[in-house]
């Protein structure tokens, strides 16, 4: 498990806005894709923000209560600018204590740079039943009953 990179994980095949995007338009993705969120990248594939539903909610109570109406502008108003990232070379092992010290579901991956993938709680999960990690030494206690 030590030896396996998020790179080997992460999906690859992502839905990603630009931060021109019109916030309705990206509200409706989300919704027809059934997905959670989205990277926001510029135009030469940097990873600029991140747009969630939370953010999307934002952007509809925010109208009425300024007496405008709710859901317009663009993904670079409401997005997140402050995104948590993880390097695809990284281990799975790092990535879970990330993991388990933050409220994040997902993680776009980086490599030098750019925007090359997202992980999520349950690729990691995948990860580590498939990998089936060997324990060095069992507890006095589990004698008898080891694990395989």
């Amino acid at each position: 498990m030590e030896t396996q990179k998020v790179r080997n994980h992460m999906a690859k095949d992502l839905i990603t806005f630009r931060p021109e995007t019109d916030i309705d338009e990206a509200m409706m993705t989300i919704l027809k894709h059934k997905i959670s969120g989205a990277p926001v990248v510029d135009s030469a594939g940097k990873l600029v923000g991140m747009l969630s539903e939370s953010d999307c909610i934002k952007t509809i109570l925010e109208g009425p209560y300024n007496n405008l109406p709710g859901g317009t502008g663009t993904v670079e108003k409401y997005m997140s600018r402050e995104v948590m990232t993880i390097d695809a070379d990284k281990t799975i092992l790092d990535l879970a204590y990330q993991f388990l010290n933050t409220s994040f579901r997902r993680f776009p991956v980086i490599d030098k740079g750019r925007l090359v993938g997202q992980i999520s709680r349950s690729d990691i999960l995948k990860a580590i039943k498939r990998v089936k990690p060997k324990l060095s030494h069992s507890p006095s206690s589990w004698k008898g009953r080891e694990p395989m």
